[in-house]
């Protein structure tokens, strides 16, 4: 998007049309339980801070980019390992910047203030806030923290899938009986059905290696990878189209869904909650 917002206004004195153009910063970061990675890219925000559990305080160097409406160039990302049990914070220039507008000075603070590892993230993440805001200001505040953990073996399941459509109905059996052996029977047949839509999409449409990844942790994720980078796109299939409902059906049947590209393409994952 090269631009976010173009709003047209008048300026009553000198009755003429302005175009104002308005920009946002944003740090965008996708981790991996399994691989204990998490790959960034920002746009113009602030770098995370990182505080591993021996209590060591990083924010990590991540290639700038322009925010986001402001600029066409293209965002870089960044994969950096994340142990587990480490504190992970994103925040707004507002958190650290402070009255003397200094922003590394305010960036030192709030690591100082995050070596807390045994606190819990609510407590650790309002006693940082009010440290560094003691008082109201004009510029917007915020703070979000998250710990890192990690999913065991036992927890996730992988299969290769040949580029075959006979190969569906097998990866689909395979995925059904993980589900079952992890005692989810209640979302074997939601599974099955997320499972054989986005396995059949990719052998449709994209381009090898196809890979299926099961999840549980708290909800259920359901992830095929392939190797195209084209966008998948959800549409609703008239009455007498014999296909393109797909997308459609795994955005009934899951929690939530999405997309994310990787260096060889990209992974579309589907969660469902776990009752």
């Amino acid at each position: 998007m090269l631009r976010l917002s173009e709003e047209p206004s008048t300026d009553r004195t000198a009755d003429q049309t302005i175009t104002a153009f308005l920009g946002a910063t944003c740090l965008y970061a996708v981790y991996d339980p399994v691989t204990q990675r998490c790959t960034l890219a920002r746009a113009g925000h602030p770098p995370p801070v990182v505080v591993t559990p021996d209590g060591h305080v990083s924010f990590p160097e991540l290639p700038a980019g322009p925010p986001l409406g402001l600029g066409g160039m293209a965002f870089e990302a960044t994969e950096i390992e994340l142990p587990e049990n480490s504190v992970f914070g994103l925040y707004t220039d507002g958190l650290v910047e402070g009255t003397d507008r200094d922003i590394e000075r305010g960036m030192s603070r709030l690591g100082h203030l995050l070596c807390s590892p045994d606190s819990d993230l609510e407590t650790l993440c309002a006693g940082a806030v009010r440290r560094l805001v003691p008082a109201p200001q004009p510029d917007d505040v915020a703070l979000l923290l998250a710990r890192t953990h990690a999913l065991g073996p036992d927890q996730v399941a992988s299969w290769d899938v040949p580029l075959d459509p006979a190969a569906v109905g097998d990866i689909r059996a395979a995925a059904t009986r993980q589900v079952e052996a992890w005692n989810c029977q209640e979302l074997a047949m939601t599974t099955e059905l997320i499972v054989s839509e986005l396995v059949t999409n990719a052998i449709r449409y994209a381009s090898g290696p196809v890979r299926l990844r099961l999840l549980r942790d708290a909800r259920l994720t359901c992830e095929v990878a392939d190797g195209s980078s084209t966008a998948p796109r959800l549409r609703h299939a008239r009455s007498t189209d014999e296909g393109g409902r797909g997308l459609f059906l795994v955005a009934q049947l899951s929690h939530h869904w999405g997309a994310r590209y990787t260096p060889g393409g990209k992974v579309i994952w589907a969660e469902q909650e776990i009752s």
